[in-house]
């Protein structure tokens, strides 16, 4: 039942977030949306921000999968383009409000978890520590999630597909470049 409760919750404040901004959107609102009292919503919930990230952590999980490797990392970035573009009001009433912060973690949350799992795969055979990995990773991490908060930021004109076909083309061949060059002598 809790889990049917906290979808049901999130589902109205998606709905909400359809209409206003995230910061004009209080309990009390979700509540009634969602046909419960202000106290089911404080059992599963602290505040409209806990609800966001809830969301945001659920929905992660779902939209990355198994996208997550070299070969993948291009299906795995279209996917989370893909759902803040299905989320478009969502998405676009948070990144106005205050809620701005819950969306940028979530996004940095996603593009670490991936650009990481890249990084480590490209790294074979190389001597190269976990703290140039993670910095290589988090490097492109902010360049990625720039690009995406300037997207939202743009009314999202500009086609998932053709970003994803623009950062391929750039990043060809880099990751295992950029590995390369902190290589850790043999002991």
């Amino acid at each position: 039942m809790s889990q049917i409760t906290k979808k049901a919750l999130a589902a109205s404040l998606k709905s909400l977030l359809e209409k206003t901004t995230l910061d004009k959107i209080t309990v009390k609102d979700i509540a009634d949306d969602c046909e419960v009292n202000r106290q089911t919503f404080y059992y599963h919930f602290q505040d409209v921000y806990d609800l966001l990230r809830w969301i945001l952590d659920t929905d992660a999980e779902r939209v990355l999968g198994d996208k997550k490797t070299y070969d993948t990392w291009q299906q795995g970035f279209l996917q989370v383009l893909g759902y803040v573009r299905d989320n478009k009001s969502f998405a676009t009433n948070a990144y106005r409000s205050l809620g701005r912060e819950h969306l940028e973690s979530y996004l940095y949350k996603m593009t670490h978890e991936l650009l990481y799992s890249v990084v480590e795969e490209s790294s074979a055979g190389l001597n190269v520590t976990d703290e140039h990995k993670t910095f290589i990773a988090d490097f492109y991490k902010y360049a990625f999630v720039g690009l995406v908060l300037d997207w939202i930021r743009t009314d999202m004109r500009e086609e998932p597909a053709v970003i994803i076909a623009k950062l391929s083309r750039l990043l060809e061949g880099e990751f295992r470049s950029n590995l390369e060059k902190f290589v850790e002598p043999a002991n």
